[in-house]
């Protein structure tokens, strides 16, 4: 059982952590969630013009602002807990098993109104934020050619293809290796547009389905020859016995 001496010194302890806290929380207003936007905490008129990166890097600001306030609340709750529970008398006992708290874990964690059997659990929170909601990317994904199971779809990967060609952050001097056009800094930029497969861009049909004429290009010839090299006929494999004139050296 707690003596009055030790009782009167941890509640001089949880009195002075409650006024530093709540000072703190004064003079930096609240880790100054109290303004409108997060630009006017760092001084910003707007972030209209921000540099992307810099409107990242106040997000992070603001969403660590979040969670430093979050944890001052907390903590601050726990020290009022404390003190209410020294005004009622019932301090230092455990509010579960009301057996008696040792005086060394109340000197270590004066805001514990818990023995050590029966402490909560602290659970790490798996909530993730509200904004995924409504945030989520097109078909729940976003991988740059990872899995070939993907449909044939304007996807999100080509919706960010398509917005970065009209220019990013980066430019040539970012990179490591030597870049000599700015359209070579976008992500895959060699990638098949309007089409999929190397002979699409070569061999197809019209609008209604007639086919149409093929004539040989250097993207016709190049692709000859890759199948050459493979010693297959088509990308998918040769074709049945009885064709004619195969285009394959064999």
């Amino acid at each position: 059982m707690l003596t009055k001496q030790q009782i009167h010194h941890l509640k001089q302890i949880l009195t002075q952590e409650k006024n530093d806290i709540e000072k703190r929380l004064k003079e930096n207003n609240q880790f100054d969630l109290n303004k409108g936007h997060a630009h006017e905490s760092v001084g910003e008129l707007s972030s209209y013009d921000n540099h992307p990166a810099d409107e990242a890097s106040e997000l992070f600001e603001r969403q660590k602002d979040v969670a430093l306030n979050e944890h001052e609340g907390e903590y601050l709750k726990s020290i009022h807990n404390a003190l209410l529970a020294i005004e009622k008398g019932t301090y230092g006992k455990c509010v579960i098993c009301g057996k008696d708290i040792p005086y060394e874990r109340l000197e270590a964690i004066p805001t514990t109104i818990y023995c050590k059997e029966h402490s909560p659990d602290k659970v790490t929170s798996k909530d993730r934020p509200v904004e995924e909601d409504v945030l989520m990317t097109p078909y729940g994904k976003f991988n740059f050619d990872v899995s070939r199971d993907e449909g044939i779809t304007f996807d999100a990967e080509d919706s960010w293809q398509e917005v970065a060609s009209w220019g990013t952050s980066d430019s040539p001097q970012d990179y490591l290796e030597q870049i000599e056009h700015y359209n070579d800094v976008n992500i895959e930029p060699n990638e098949n547009l309007g089409y999929v497969e190397d002979y699409e861009n070569f061999s197809a049909v019209d609008l209604y389905g007639k086919p149409i004429n093929i004539y040989p290009t250097k993207q016709h010839e190049k692709y000859e020859e890759l199948l050459d090299e493979e010693g297959t006929m088509t990308i998918f494999g040769d074709l049945p016995g009885n064709e004619k004139d195969p285009y394959v050296d064999e």
